[in-house]
């Protein structure tokens, strides 16, 4: 196999528990010697993947290939991967050796190549003069080295990472980060990582695979998911984000904030509605001058360690900051973005979108309720339709019981003068809401859409 070939392809899987749905349709290609970091939040279906990888799970849909081989219902034991566990599974009655040669001896290997094999995968942790000590002595990162040269001892050709580090302190994971990046040159094997940790993924990875909702949002590497994210949570997930709505002009030319700026981005034709992405590094702040291109107020500054992090409101818009010069709350500023470090996103959609039927002329049947709408001349009941909403329209309620319709809210996007909301309803499908009011990612909501913000049009089949 060649270095560049896919040594695991993953294609058009789904998995299912019961009616929730943890991977949807899922493809990815990981490629011999890669170090691969699969992240997302909880419940993104990162951990569901790594186990039916590893076999622990079986997938509802689609296959999984080692090479040119399917392994798709082929038991763990018959795989040639290994995984490391958040909890580390050691076994507690066992010292460091045994715990290392466990799977050795399995095998019914020879002793003193068992001893050979173990006292090299020591070495590679740097757990040499520990091999005789009981693992509930040792402290969370020495039992992570254990756990680390339990699984490479077998020499897989891939190994798995199940948030390893993520029940070490911060010296601890980054310490330990630095090491698992040295391994991973050294043994030349695959690695799969998952976590939620944005940073840790940066840090290691050759590939990132960002997960949302069971499905993936963008494969590319640590440079490109920053620099270049693919869509708005992307841009949001991955470290911090000046997110703002916009108007693609022309080609380079990018109106946002009420005022308009050159860029560097092309091909999203003329008056497009985009999204515009401003990491706070790359906004210079300084006492208002000619040279800015906004002015506005700090709103709050906070020190950070090697920067101080500030909030700055430019035409009622707020601006995230992160600079080493320091400004007080209150003070006049000015701020200036190079046209390089703008970035444009095109945006997923513009308004709500449902399928629909008029069921009198002036309501409409959609997401599983009747509403009222304006009272269609042209349109006959039974018609099939499509029904749109605009996006600041919609009313949320506290209390359930006061909406047409109910969810949960399942996301939160700032875009600087207000909070674009994604809410899954009971319905089964996502409705998306802008809004000034602050709701908390989990809430449970009443929905209510009044007549004047729907619009019907005939469906075309």
């Amino acid at each position: 196999m060649q270095e560049n070939e896919s040594i695991i392809r993953i294609c058009n899987v789904s998995k299912y528990f019961d009616d929730k749905i943890a991977l949807d349709n899922v493809s990815l290609n990981i490629k011999k010697g890669e170090f691969v970091t699969i992240l997302g939040p909880s419940g993104c279906g990162k951990t569901t993947l790594l186990r039916l990888i590893a076999g622990f799970q079986l997938t509802s849909e689609g296959e999984i290939f080692f090479g040119d081989k399917e392994i798709t219902k082929i038991p763990p034991y018959k795989r040639n991967v290994n995984t490391v566990f958040q909890k580390y599974a050691l076994f507690p009655h066992l010292n460091v050796y045994d715990n290392i040669a466990f799977g050795l001896k399995l095998k019914k290997m020879q002793k003193a190549l068992i001893e050979k094999k173990v006292k090299a995968a020591l070495k590679m942790v740097g757990m040499t003069d520990y091999e005789y000590r009981d693992v509930d002595t040792l402290s969370g990162g020495q039992q992570q080295r254990v756990a680390i040269a339990r699984a490479i001892v077998n020499e897989p050709q891939v190994l798995l990472l199940d948030e390893p580090l993520a029940a070490l302190d911060l010296k601890m994971r980054k310490d330990m980060q630095m090491e698992l990046k040295a391994m991973h040159k050294t043994l030349g094997i695959t690695f799969i990582y998952v976590t939620h940790d944005q940073e840790e993924a940066l840090t290691l990875s050759d590939t990132i695979v960002v997960m949302s909702e069971g499905r993936i949002q963008q494969i590319g590497t640590p440079t490109d998911i920053y620099n270049e994210p693919s869509n708005a949570f992307v841009a949001d997930f991955i470290g911090e984000s000046n997110i703002l709505n916009g108007t693609m002009i022309e080609d380079k030319l990018v109106s946002f904030c009420g005022q308009t700026f050159e860029c560097v981005d092309e091909g999203f034709g003329t008056s497009a509605p985009v999204d515009v992405v401003i990491r706070p590094e790359d906004l210079y702040i300084f006492p208002v001058s000619d040279a800015a291109q906004l002015t506005g107020v700090v709103n709050s500054t906070l020190f950070k360690g090697v920067h101080y992090e500030m909030t700055v409101v430019c035409n009622g818009y707020e601006f995230l900051v992160q600079d080493y010069h320091f400004f007080e709350v209150g003070t006049e500023v000015g701020l200036l973005v190079k046209p390089a470090d703008i970035h444009i996103m095109k945006k997923e959609r513009v308004c709500n979108t449902f399928e629909g039927k008029l069921i009198a002329a002036d309501k409409v049947e959609f997401l599983g309720c009747t509403f009222d709408c304006a009272p269609q001349a042209d349109i006959q009941p039974g018609t099939e339709v499509s029904v749109e909403v605009d996006f600041n329209k919609i009313i949320l309620q506290d209390n359930e019981e006061d909406g047409t319709l109910t969810g949960e809210v399942k996301f939160i996007l700032y875009k600087g003068d207000h909070y674009h909301l994604t809410v899954w309803t009971d319905w089964d499908e996502d409705i998306y809401v802008d809004t000034n009011d602050v709701w908390d990612d989990g809430d449970r909501i009443g929905i209510t859409i009044p007549a004047e913000g729907i619009r019907i049009n005939k469906r075309i089949v």
